[in-house]
């Protein structure tokens, strides 16, 4: 059985799972994007497309993430952040498709409070940042991507942008999509797409 994310849980104890990057400066920045032609590791923005957490690596960096985001939130006194942590890990809240034991749940939580709060979890490169309530669809969005291209060469972090912005569309992402967003062949795509792009793409397939 599917269940929503109970994301309102999130918001009524102010829970911090978004966030831009803060010593990055972008490149360009209009009203709706902010676009970083080197890239930055600072952007985190959890729960924004359809996919849920579906193995345990994936659970732990939700975890070292939250952890990170709300070491200054008034709410992220321990117990609390264990609450959370369990939370997010129990299947019928919508966030993960599995069911995780007591005991692996205990020792990642362990895990996670060993870690300082101050580093942030490594993160997954980013070149373009829409901005929230940017007005723009699918279309319009893939269009300002594929215009970002002509200022850099096609690299993995530009055609992982593209599918996270086909995955926020509630659409399934295709090397033929992903193609037409960037300007270029699916040969093209086909030969940019690493080992851990596929993974990425069939995971953001799998809940759409």
């Amino acid at each position: 059985m599917s269940h929503d994310r109970n994301i309102k849980w999130l918001d009524d104890r102010r829970v911090i799972y978004r966030r831009d990057p803060v010593n990055d400066k972008p490149t360009i920045e209009t009203d709706q994007y902010k676009y970083y032609e080197h890239g930055t590791y600072e952007a985190f923005n959890l729960f924004n497309s359809k996919a849920k957490i579906t193995t345990y690596k994936s659970l732990k960096w939700h975890m070292l993430v939250l952890y990170h985001l709300n070491k200054d939130n008034k709410y992220s006194l321990s117990p609390f952040l264990e609450h959370l942590a369990r939370f997010i890990a129990k299947k019928d809240n919508g966030f993960v498709t599995f069911f995780i034991s007591e005991k692996v749940l205990n020792d990642m939580i362990l895990d996670v409070y060993n870690q300082d709060s101050e580093n942030a979890p490594k993160n997954k490169l980013r070149k373009v940042i829409f901005k929230p309530y940017s007005g723009l669809d699918l279309s319009g969005k893939l269009k300002i991507v594929g215009q970002l291209i002509g200022r850099s060469s096609i690299d993995r972090f530009m055609i992982y942008d593209a599918m996270i912005e086909i995955n926020e569309a509630y659409r399934k992402i295709t090397i033929s999509k992903i193609a037409k967003c960037l300007g270029c062949s699916t040969r093209t795509v086909h030969r940019h797409m690493s080992d851990s792009l596929k993974e990425e793409k069939q995971k953001l397939n799998e809940e759409v």
